[in-house]
């Protein structure tokens, strides 16, 4: 599985891509605007980080200003994905981008007859809010089971980025049901590595080491 940091922190990119674990970065409006900058120097600093898709979404909700920021984001860099909503409009430019070589991520899925119309419009990604179906006493993770299902029964190539995730537990299930990617903040991402018998036993072999006195 893939993994892609959810935000615009340029620095917590950095760090995760020196780590060797980030695929790709998903960023949208309003994590843009918590970093205070300019929209498109935002992007294509990311983008000169993260070899893999960075997604940077349209604000416009007509077809025309979707096509027309699209092909703003598009001079950015070569690894944009455009991000549209999962509207009738959003599919229309969706569709069109696709067919002109373009990624796009089809962003605030939540039901699996969404997502296949996605596919069908020739989505890159499709990305199911796993977190936000939570929140309303749902288990996000059944809406990432269904696509796969429905994705698999028609050899659909589009790949699923499973959002809104918030915790360790989420990517475990996001994982075991077959997402091809989970989009996290950078904490989450980090968390992934943390057990606590990793951690006791670390302190145990340092500690043995140390009674032999002996140095590497």
């Amino acid at each position: 599985m893939k993994f892609f940091a959810d935000t615009a922190d340029v620095k917590d990119i950095t760090e995760l891509n020196d780590l060797g674990l980030l695929d790709g970065v998903t960023t949208n409006p309003s994590l843009i605007a918590r970093s205070g900058r300019n929209f498109k120097d935002v992007i294509a600093e990311i983008c000169s980080i993260v070899e893999g898709p960075v997604s940077a979404e349209v604000v416009s909700l007509d077809y025309e200003g979707m096509m027309r920021e699209a092909r703003g984001l598009r001079q950015i860099a070569s690894n944009v994905t455009v991000k549209v909503p999962l509207t009738l409009d959003g599919l229309k430019a969706c569709k069109a981008l696709a067919s002109d070589g373009c990624m796009v991520n089809v962003t605030l899925c939540f039901s699996a007859i969404q997502a296949l119309l996605a596919a069908k419009a020739g989505a890159t990604f499709i990305s199911p809010f796993i977190g936000r179906l939570d929140d309303i006493h749902l288990d996000g993770t059944d809406l990432i089971a269904e696509i796969r299902q429905i994705y698999d029964n028609y050899a659909f190539d589009t790949e699923i980025l499973a959002a809104s995730v918030r915790t360790a537990l989420h990517v475990k299930q996001v994982a075991l049901i077959g997402a091809d990617v989970a989009t996290c903040p950078p904490a989450v991402i980090k968390s992934l590595v943390k057990h606590p018998l990793t951690d006791k036993g670390i302190e145990q072999f340092l500690a043995d080491w140390k009674n032999t006195g002996q140095t590497l």
